[in-house]
Formats: C-alpha cells, sequence, structure tokens
C-alpha cells in the first residue's frame, strides 16, 4: 500500500480571503507537483482532505493529474492539530493506496509517527510538498520512497 502526504499549496491571507484558497503561486506550484507526482508512478485509489478549500484545491490537482476515477472525499482527521494517531489507525490493513491533502503540524507528526513509532517532535516535512510512503505489513511499519520538494 502506497501513502502520499501533501501539504496544501500556498494561500491567500485570512486578511484577502477568510476561506483561504490557494493564491495563484499556489495553484501553479501544486499542478508542477501533481504531474511530477503523477510521473513517479503515484495512482491513489482514494484521495483524503481535510475540508478546508486550500487542502481540498490541493487534492483536486492531484486527484485531477493522478487518478481522476479515484475515490474523493473530504474527511476526518486531517485537522492541523488533530492527533496523527488517529489516521495512522485508519490507514492499518487498508489495502488500496491513498493520498492525502492537509496541513502543518499535522502531517510532520503523522510522518514522524509512521516512520519512528512516536510523534514526540515533527519529522522533516518539505513546505507545500509531498512525501510518499509504503507499507507491506498493513501499516505496521512505513518507509519513505520519495519526496517532492517544491
Amino acid at each position: 500500500m502506497h501513502l502520499f502526504l501533501v501539504h496544501h499549496g500556498d494561500a491567500v491571507g485570512p486578511d484577502v480571503d477568510p476561506r483561504r484558497p490557494l493564491s495563484s503561486k499556489g495553484r501553479e506550484a501544486v499542478e508542477r507537483a501533481a504531474e511530477n507526482a503523477a510521473g513517479r508512478g503515484a495512482r491513489p485509489a482514494v484521495v483524503w482532505h481535510s475540508g478546508k478549500l486550500r487542502a481540498r484545491q490541493t487534492a483536486e490537482a492531484f486527484w485531477r493529474a493522478c487518478n481522476a476515477l479515484a475515490e474523493f472525499s473530504a474527511t476526518r482527521d486531517l485537522q492541523p492539530d488533530d492527533p496523527p494517531a488517529w489516521l495512522r489507525d485508519r490507514l492499518r490493513g487498508e489495502p488500496r493506496d491513498i493520498l492525502v491533502a492537509g496541513h502543518f503540524p499535522h502531517l510532520p507528526r503523522l510522518l514522524a509517527l509512521l516512520l519512528t513509532g512516536t510523534d514526540d517532535g515533527p519529522a522533516s516535512f518539505p513546505l507545500h510538498g509531498v512525501v510518499a510512503l509504503e507499507t507491506t505489513n498493513d501499516g505496521e511499519t512505513w518507509q519513505e520512497e520519495w519526496r517532492i520538494q517544491l
């Protein structure tokens, strides 16, 4: 099973738009990252996002570039301050490849938890980037395959 963790693209500030959509720079960078991920073989069967506009817009770009036939939805356990163990537990035994579009500090903490077993200190995670992981034992242990730094 492959897991693609994606930090949403650059968003406008709340003073510009309180919904915080992607900036034009953010949209362009997300499109490039999505094409790059597709070129590396990312083909998730499921695309989840937090429900926040910037995460949904990011997830949509990856959905279009990587697998427009994938299941696409907002889901729980992806808010910036949600405990990463919640999502880790949902991923255990999951057979489908999943792409998650979310936020800091959740994504670095989730990455640390999956790679080291603890989320005490966040792992290095590329700002507005992607980290691809793989598990071969139903989500008990994970290995990083590649990352995209924007």
